[in-house]
């Protein structure tokens, strides 16, 4: 990760937009488990307290995947002007979400839950081979966005 760090970093730009911020907690996981993970980001956004919500559900996947699967971890990030998604897949035995005991809120609190409350969406897809997380957010402004375009085309 550091090589690649080096490597591929441009000082230029900021730290301020989603993929960096999902970056950053990529490599917390790997120097917290071990566990390498391969980060993959099409677009990105400004950080904003909407998009700062889906960075934290990540992270919960993220460590959900660590801990109970082990392994290789993908973590995929793609941003339109209108919407983020996150997706965080393990390879391990998979699980069962109805049988989670209710004492335990990370799959139901920090990740589904949280993304509710922010207006997004949070799917688990589960079986034998893996799980996959997906998580999606409308970005602020991509409402008013469409609006202006429609605007601009009536114009």
């Amino acid at each position: 990760r550091e090589q690649r760090q080096r490597l591929y970093a441009d000082p230029e730009k900021g730290t301020g937009t989603l993929a960096d911020a999902l970056k950053a907690v990529a490599a917390e996981v790997e120097d917290a488990y071990g566990h390498p993970v391969d980060f993959v980001a099409v677009g990105t956004a400004d950080l904003n307290p909407q998009s700062s919500a889906l960075v934290q559900a990540a992270r919960a996947a993220l460590f959900n995947a660590a801990q109970h699967a082990g392994g290789q971890i993908s973590l995929y990030l793609e941003c339109s002007p209108d919407a983020a998604e996150v997706f965080v897949r393990d390879r391990g035995p998979g699980f069962d979400p109805d049988r989670v005991p209710e004492d335990r809120l990370g799959l139901r609190e920090s990740i589904m839950g949280r993304m509710q409350r922010h207006g997004g969406t949070a799917r688990v897809r589960t079986g034998s081979n893996g799980t996959e997380i997906h998580l999606a957010l409308p970005l602020a402004g991509a409402e008013s966005q469409t609006a202006q375009e429609k605007e601009a085309e009536k114009s």
